[in-house]
């Protein structure tokens, strides 16, 4: 099982630099793109995204948030959240239910 992320051009980047493969999504054809690319490949068991590009395509993510049991998406903020922020770890955790 394997990660895929959607994000800003700056949390792709951060990702890729630990091997996980990604896609930036500065719009809402972009987002879509990307999840439908994500979704295609049944070896990505949990995809990323950040909320803002969730937000572009809230449908979509919620229907595999509340109905579909895989793919897991976990939303995470970007480097321009406001707010606490938690790490990418212990948000995967909370997510999936089970200590990385």
């Amino acid at each position: 099982m394997r990660y895929f992320v959607i994000g800003d051009e700056d949390t792709v980047l951060g990702f890729s630099l630990v091997g996980t493969q990604g896609l930036v999504a500065t719009n809402t054809s972009e987002a879509q793109a990307a999840l439908e690319k994500a979704l295609e490949h049944k070896e990505y068991g949990i995809i990323i995204i950040t909320e803002d590009v969730a937000d572009m395509i809230r449908i979509q993510v919620d229907r595999y948030l509340f109905s579909e049991t895989f793919p897991l998406i976990v939303e995470i903020p970007n480097r321009f959240s406001e707010g606490g922020s938690k790490d990418l770890k212990k948000l995967v955790n909370e997510a999936i239910g089970v200590s990385l």
